[in-house]
């Protein structure tokens, strides 16, 4: 299928009017429905665009954003596992101030609701990117990518340590203007004190998780399969991870607003993060192996929760039962 036969197929699909409310708030972040993309996977929105529409999404969550350009780490850069991959890609971008000239304005006149990630190597370069978007219009929120674990520098991932946490998401805070979002690691020791850290540090919401580090070894060279050696791995494969950490955090911090995000594929997965506490859910991974994934779930879910004789997807959020409830 072309290109063009893909875009057409993209505009003869209407969105399905369940009567279902699917609206859900993020702290003083309103959206439309709970599916956003996940940063790294959706770039600026540009290439997904002959699949989906943008202003559809809930939130299109951008690759994150340095200081300075990046190209990135050498190649090879990914590696396709079993029900995941493993991607060591080292936040290549074109910068915040090209960001801001070329891609903004194009996710504004879509009318996307953007929330922009933002990295770096130090608590300055985070600051100085989060200067940059002050009194930017068309920016709903900022994702503080505390736990990227595929820059050269492992040593500097701030979502292993409470304290480092705390110190850059208070000095991010400090200095932004919309809603904050800490996004996180499973690859804490204790991700419950690093998101309690952050929140008291003036997050005002989370993103559970970020991959989790990974390796793969050629078993005839016995070489590393990616060049930086480690890198995140995403997809089905860390999905129960994902949904074991929001739910954790939920249960200990059940009134700050969780983004859950790893390895969502179906409208089952999103249910399953909704009901560990999430209130909004972020497709990565899902997207490369399904382009129309975001709109595919967004409508997926309004007829599931339809089916099951919900009225407002709210109502799930956070409805489950363990084994000491059952």
């Amino acid at each position: 299928m072309s290109a063009a036969d893909l875009q057409g197929a993209r505009e003869e699909v209407p969105a399905v009017d369940s009567g279902v409310d699917l609206g859900v708030a993020l702290g003083a972040l309103r959206l439309e429905n709970p599916i956003a993309t996940a940063s790294g996977c959706f770039a600026s929105g540009r290439e997904m665009d002959r699949f989906v529409d943008v202003g559809s999404i809930g939130a299109v969550v951008v690759k994150s954003l340095t200081r300075l350009p990046r190209k990135g780490l050498p190649t090879p850069r990914m590696v396709e596992t079993p029900s995941g991959m493993l991607n060591a890609i080292g936040l290549q971008n074109p910068g915040i101030d090209a960001w801001l000239e070329d891609d903004l304005p194009w996710l504004v006149e879509h009318g996307a609701t953007t929330v922009v990630s933002v990295a770096g190597d130090t608590v300055e370069d985070f600051v100085h990117v989060v200067r940059r978007l002050r009194g930017i219009a068309g920016i709903a929120a900022i994702e503080v990518n505390l736990s990227c674990p595929n820059v050269e520098h492992r040593g500097l991932v701030f979502a292993l340590d409470p304290e480092a946490s705390a110190e850059l998401v208070r000095a991010v805070a400090r200095v932004a203007d919309v809603p904050v979002l800490a996004k996180l690691s499973a690859d804490a020791s204790d991700v419950v004190a690093v998101a309690a850290a952050a929140v008291k540090a003036g997050a005002d919401g989370l993103t559970l998780i970020n991959t989790i580090l990974g390796m793969a070894i050629d078993p005839v060279s016995g070489r590393a399969e990616l060049a930086n050696t480690y890198g995140g791995l995403s997809g089905p494969a860390i999905r129960p991870v994902a949904v074991r950490v929001v739910h954790q955090v939920h249960a200990a911090l059940p009134d700050v607003p969780i983004v859950g995000c790893g390895g969502v594929r179906s409208v089952e997965d999103v249910v399953q993060f909704l009901r560990a506490g999430a209130s909004a859910v972020a497709v990565g991974t899902g997207g490369f192996v399904d382009p129309f994934a975001t709109e595919t779930l967004r409508d997926g879910l309004a007829a599931w929760l339809s089916a099951h004789g919900f009225s407002s997807v709210r109502d799930i959020i956070g409805d489950v039962r363990t084994g000491h409830d059952a």
